[in-house]
């Protein structure tokens, strides 16, 4: 039996491809082992939305190629395809596979280990053949519904690396879901590059997940990561349904109306407050979440002070935060007033400590409440840890709960670890 190994870095896209691959692997009868131990075939799924994205990746394959040079190497995903004929010089590489191509990865190895003499051109593109993955790395089952983009903002690499948008067929989705919901699986999260663009013949984003939320089982869904435009003022109805879970990552980027624009954001800071607003005063306790990037050429500090307003005014439960990176062949690149990289550092400091005590205050405000939580792991002390709807961190105090499972629990305090977590006892009838 051969031995697979891998390491993703990167969005939850990324997730859901390797989830598929490691699924697709299983089944042809290959041992899917821990990336730090010994295996016959090591895929590398790679990100490149910033210089540090690019840093981590290039040290993940020389990680592998030190460790493991005999061993078959494969990289792909958003590095692989930025930078694919630069990596196909390099010896410590043995295939680049481009996210075209990335769902043929299990033929390719196949194909390889027959003999035969092939590269990842030989196969067919596919962004979406990808089966089902019955056993992944994960408790939720990721569900990919888009990928690429046609927004063109002027400092993301992500048009070039995935192309332009798409979106799977509205039957292959429904047939997915159906058949991880037989699985077992107990959450779905929707995924894609820009999903509110989907868009399927008739049917749009709202309307998929109108479609989705009707499928039957014991499950709920979960939004990934979303832009501020596309989908409708009627959306947020949805929300009234149980299975769709109340929280959202809308990617905000910058609360200066100025600096949006230079990004070419297909909306305003103002706007930007009033969906928020809406939303809030519909489902009390909804958690917002959202990226911030600092330090954009330009940006000045009467710009970022801006921009910590509207994220005060907002009140996000989680804010990702990024220095701008420059991408090279964006416009971004070309622009003046190009930010020293300390000046980045102290914005983004600021940015952390602000979303820290942000999400401190909003997990507190859960203390005495209830979550649905469903079990993924378990600590040292053998205690069940998981998220709630509102997608909050919960260790239950209780031991000998099966995971994959949804437990009512009552939320009575919160610990400090690494961040703060919610910690509740099981519900009794």
């Amino acid at each position: 039996m051969k031995k697979i190994a891998f390491k993703t870095l990167g969005c939850r896209l990324n997730l859901f491809e390797t989830d598929a691959l490691v699924s697709q692997f299983s089944k042809k009868k290959y041992q899917v082992v821990d990336f730090e131990e010994e295996a016959d075939v090591y895929v590398v799924n790679t990100c490149t939305v910033t210089n540090q994205s690019d840093h981590k990746s290039k040290q993940v394959m020389n990680h592998v190629n030190r460790l493991h040079p005999g061993s078959l190497k494969i990289v792909t995903g958003c590095m692989a395809t930025n930078y694919k004929e630069d990596l196909e010089k390099s010896e410590k590489v043995d295939f680049v596979v481009d996210n075209d191509h990335k769902s043929s990865i299990t033929s390719l190895v196949d194909a390889y280990f027959n003999g035969e003499v092939v590269t990842p051109d030989t196969f067919a593109k596919d962004l979406f053949g990808y089966e089902p993955a019955d056993e992944t790395f994960h408790t939720r089952s990721l569900i990919k519904i888009q990928d690429g983009c046609d927004n063109f903002c002027t400092f993301c690499i992500i048009p070039k690396v995935r192309g332009r948008a798409t979106s799977r067929t509205k039957k292959d989705i429904l047939e997915n879901i159906r058949q991880v919901v037989e699985f077992g699986y107990k959450e779905v999260v929707l995924t894609g590059v820009n999903i509110g663009r989907y868009k399927d013949e008739t049917t749009d984003f709202e309307q998929l997940v109108e479609e989705i939320l009707a499928i039957p089982g014991d499950f709920r869904v979960r939004i990934s990561s979303i832009e501020p435009d596309g989908y409708s003022e009627s959306f947020f109805r949805l929300f009234e349904n149980p299975k769709l879970a109340p929280h959202m990552h809308i990617c905000l980027q910058s609360g200066s109306e100025d600096v949006l624009l230079k990004m070419r954001r297909m909306y305003t800071a103002k706007f930007f407050k009033e969906l928020s607003e809406n939303i809030r005063s519909r489902y009390p306790g909804f958690n917002l979440t959202t990226d911030i990037i600092v330090g954009f050429p330009g940006e000045t500090e009467e710009n970022f002070q801006e921009t910590l307003k509207v994220l005060k005014e907002v009140g996000f439960g989680h804010i990702h935060t990024f220095k701008y990176s420059v991408r090279r062949g964006t416009r971004a690149e070309r622009m003046d007033n190009q930010i020293p990289e300390k000046e980045k550092t102290r914005r983004s400091e600021l940015v952390r400590q602000l979303s820290d005590d942000m999400k401190m205050e909003y997990r507190r405000s859960f203390v005495g409440k209830e979550q649905t939580v469903l079990v993924e792991q378990f600590d040292k002390n053998g205690f069940a840890t998981g998220y709630g709807e509102h997608y909050v961190p919960v260790v239950i105090k209780q031991k000998d709960l099966r995971r994959n499972k949804f437990y009512k629990v009552k939320l009575t305090d919160i610990e400090m670890t690494d961040e703060p977590v919610l910690t509740g006892e099981i519900l009794t009838s």
